[in-house]
């Protein structure tokens, strides 16, 4: 029996597999939160630049794919070993070898999440094209939800793929069928939109991002309009609870913006693993 057959055969040989790499895909996602944004930082201020005819002398931020990692504070360029997910972290004691600043906690963190996640996606869906989907929609979904946290602000060139990924996977009716996955993603960015342009129109102000709709409309894409309801619920559910105990333990920043788009993916993901399980929980428990 080859490696493969082996996997299909034993979900816990699987789980461990899937565990392990997606420790690796962390790492990938650890650099892509961190680097992405600055290189669309860089690009929009070059535009800008050459738009207006001035001269643009910028460096160019690293690259997300072949650049090797290193020290944001002294620069020093991380060893092979230093790099491993989780496990390098230990053997430095979370500190640079070379200026003994502090490590952040979040890069083993986001290993951590996406493996843990990753591993509760194959238990689930087993060796199939669903746990494949359900995989780098996770993946995409902690990107996305670290580079709002991080610059209030959801990259068109990743929520629009994650869009059309969508309407790919269910033109198989992997998850939902496809008139299902369009309709989706049509109301999916309608809701948002109207109660976006409501709430100007009534406050004057802007409440949400327009990736904020297309992430919502990523969500119809892939799991169709019946789970938009409990997106959105399970999204404000969590953004009430953590948005409210970070105005308790912060009470000076009251005043700060809090990104929608993290809530949205968590909100995403619980629908995905557990949506028909919440859905018949509700519908029994209402009667109905």
């Amino acid at each position: 029996m080859n490696l493969l057959e082996t996997l299909q055969a034993n979900p816990t040989a699987l789980a461990i597999v899937t565990f392990v790499f997606s420790l690796l895909v962390g790492s990938f996602l650890n650099v892509l939160i961190l680097r992405f944004p600055k290189r669309l930082q860089y690009q929009w201020t070059r535009d800008c630049k050459e738009h207006l005819g001035e001269k643009f002398e910028g460096t160019p931020p690293p690259g997300i794919v072949f650049e090797r990692s290193h020290c944001p504070k002294c620069g020093y360029q991380l060893k092979a070993w230093q790099n491993i997910p989780l496990l390098g972290y230990v053997l430095l004691r979370g500190r640079c070898a070379n200026c003994k600043g502090k490590i952040a906690a979040r890069y083993w963190l986001v290993e951590l999440l996406t493996a843990i996640l990753s591993t509760l996606v194959v238990l689930k869906f087993g060796w199939s094209i669903q746990a494949a989907a359900a995989l780098v929609l996770t993946w995409w979904l902690i990107a996305i939800a670290f580079i709002d946290l991080d610059t209030m602000l959801i990259p068109d060139q990743l929520s629009l793929p994650l869009v059309w990924l969508g309407l790919i996977v269910n033109l198989k009716g992997v998850f939902v069928s496809p008139e299902q996955a369009i309709l989706g993603a049509v109301l999916g960015y309608l809701i948002l939109w109207s109660i976006f342009h409501l709430f100007r129109l009534l406050t004057g102000k802007e409440g949400m991002g327009y990736g904020d709709f297309k992430l919502l409309a990523a969500a119809g894409a892939w799991l169709g309009p019946k789970a938009l309801l409990l997106v959105l619920v399970i999204s404000s559910i969590a953004g009430a609870v953590i948005g409210i105990t970070q105005m308790l333990l912060m009470r000076h920043k009251r005043s700060q913006p809090i990104p929608f788009g993290p809530y949205l993916a968590i909100g995403t993901w619980i629908a995905l693993m557990y949506g028909d399980q919440l859905l018949d929980w509700y519908l029994n428990a209402a009667g109905l």
